[in-house]
């Protein structure tokens, strides 16, 4: 399937072929503190048949399995791209925020599960809304 995708600024863009039947979700500690949730979807593609336009910057870490991982992002705006690694030199992990068909890719499998939220079982059951209103605080009264 080939995907597309930018960060939010719009000042790096991509394309890849990935196979749909590859997306999951990581809940492993890096990747609930690097996306600032509470775990990861990425898919991943031959490295090959991504094409990349703009100047990401990359953060290199060490990750949670001990392997380091090269962290790709837009510069201007921090979106979190994909991430590569040197054992695997020829694959690309997307993040899939940042792909156009993600609502598209659901994931398949779930990976350092030891680590997930303990409420994520029930997340169905929270209320929720089309729209953040409903949930908007009332107004701060003005000091002074």
């Amino acid at each position: 399937m080939h995907i597309d995708g930018a960060c939010h600024c719009g000042k790096i863009s991509f394309t890849a072929v990935i196979d749909p039947a590859r997306v999951m979700v990581c809940h492993c500690v890096d990747c609930q503190v690097l996306s600032g949730a509470p775990f990861r979807a990425v898919v991943a593609a031959a490295m090959d048949t991504l094409v990349l336009r703009g100047d990401p910057r990359r953060y290199v870490k060490v990750a949670q399995s001990g392997n380091p991982r090269a962290q790709v992002f837009c510069p201007d705006c921090a979106t979190p791209l994909f991430a590569t690694a040197p054992e695997n030199a020829t694959q690309v992990v997307i993040r899939l925020g940042c792909v156009t068909q993600r609502a598209e890719l659901a994931p398949s499998v779930q990976i350092w599960q030891q680590s997930a939220m303990p409420w994520l079982d029930a997340l169905h059951q929270v209320p929720g809304s089309p729209d953040q209103a409903a949930f908007l605080p009332a107004p701060m009264p003005a000091k002074g």
